[in-house]
């Protein structure tokens, strides 16, 4: 989110503000139900609401939009290593997906959860010190981080366009943006695998509520962390010199080119958090799904035993199968473009309808299970194809500078060029 903030703005920070209003919501309406089902995969809610078939449906639609997501994330980190460490993008994508695997297997949901919390502390203190350490470079310490992003046009909230191809609006944002972290929030395996970890859904909800101001916290100093990265850069765009190929790798580019070795190592483990602790929940929501929704209901059916020790090591099984697969999804988003645009077209893609499938199922009681089926079918293809279809509106930005590199009149020669062909 920081390589986004830095060249659309940071305009962006309104996605983590939505938790304001989607918190209560969840732990509200969507919360309470899934801990009175007492259930270890939330899709057993859709069984007993629709039926059979709508669960398995919409748990291979969240089981594809999980696998593919960590792939996504699981690259993100990698783009790091490589920049910091020179060690090829492949194999960092392999150490990473090993380690993050191995913890996951060990420990289960329970690792994962205090893991992540060491996490998330270490990925405040990475962002705090880039923009720290930015401040002090240049005039005016924080306050002129500030205002030379005003002055690159980098805190325009002015856009409240309701053309729905245009990609950043305040109603896309708020809206849109709203709708996605409802979806996984409410009704996404991973983070209510999270919440249903604790004795019962009143401390759920404190869990819940809290973690709103977390979110925002987090959000706003990931965003502010591109702003400040703009100030570094202002006069310089690594993309357009090409010392880099994608504003997705401009914080581990920042961090190598101007940080002495201990601090590139804390910023790093910073990125390692931000990816991991949402990658390690992933694998072990996957198992769960796959565990609950396949394995046990085919040993039901064919009148096998699975004992609890059975099912223990066949989840860690899956955990470890997930990560291989995962690892594969990895070594292909490469070519996916933009990290954070590719994640939120699948999990809005996927995560839409899914929503609104347990929405309709808890406030609609003559829904049934065959014109629920059709309408997530439905829904699933207008949603790829808006999603992913061709041709896409473009996605403006906004506008850098080389005039500060030491062959400025070189570069912009060559892009000229470029433009030209």
């Amino acid at each position: 989110m920081s390589g986004e903030t830095y060249i659309r703005g940071i305009f962006l920070a309104l996605l983590y503000f939505t938790n304001i209003f989607i918190m209560p919501i969840v732990a509200l309406c969507y919360l309470p139900v899934f801990f009175e089902m007492k259930v270890v995969s939330i899709y057993e809610y859709l069984e007993k609401r629709f039926g059979l078939y709508l669960r398995l449906l919409v748990s291979a639609a969240n089981f594809t939009e999980t696998m593919l997501l960590t792939g996504v994330m699981l690259y993100a980190p990698s783009l790091a290593l490589e920049a910091t460490t020179g060690l090829s993008s492949i194999m960092s994508i392999l150490v990473l997906a090993t380690i993050c695997t191995f913890y996951s297997t060990i420990g289960g949901i329970k690792a994962v959860l205090v893991t992540d919390i060491f996490q998330g502390l270490l990925m405040i203190v990475a962002l705090s010190t880039i923009i720290l350490i930015v401040g002090m470079e240049i005039d005016g310490g924080i306050g002129g981080i500030w205002r030379i992003a005003q002055e690159g046009n980098r805190l325009d909230f002015s856009n409240v366009s309701l053309d729905p191809t245009v990609q950043y609006t305040w109603w896309s944002l708020l809206i849109g943006g709203g709708s996605i972290g409802l979806s996984y929030l409410a009704v996404n395996q991973v983070q209510v695998q999270r919440l249903m970890t604790v004795k019962n859904v009143k401390v759920a909800t404190y869990a819940l509520l809290l973690c709103g101001p977390f979110i925002a916290l987090v959000g706003f100093l990931t965003c502010f962390t591109g702003l400040s990265l703009y100030a570094a850069y202002r006069e310089c765009d690594p993309v357009v010199s090409r010392k880099i190929t994608t504003y997705d790798k401009l914080v581990p580019f920042f961090t190598a080119e101007r940080l002495s070795p201990g601090l590139v190592g804390l910023i790093v483990s910073g990125i390692f958090s931000a990816s991991l602790s949402t990658i390690s929940a992933m694998m072990n929501s996957l198992a769960a799904v796959a565990l609950e929704d396949y394995v046990k209901p085919l040993h039901r059916k064919f009148g096998v035993d699975f004992s609890d020790k059975k099912a223990i090591f066949t989840a860690k099984a899956l955990t470890i199968v997930n990560g291989v697969i995962c690892l594969f999804l990895a070594l292909l988003a490469k070519t996916m473009g933009r990290l954070i645009a590719v994640a939120f077209s699948i999990h809005g893609a996927i995560g839409g309808p899914i929503l609104g499938i347990f929405t309709l199922g808890m406030v609609c009681e003559s829904a049934n299970e065959i014109g629920t089926i059709i309408g997530m079918i439905t829904a699933l293809i207008v949603c790829l194809w808006a999603a992913f279809g061709y041709p896409k509106p473009s996605v403006p930005e906004l506008p850098v500078s080389i005039e500060g590199c030491a062959n400025s009149t070189a570069l912009m020669f060559a892009e000229q060029i470029m433009l030209n062909r």
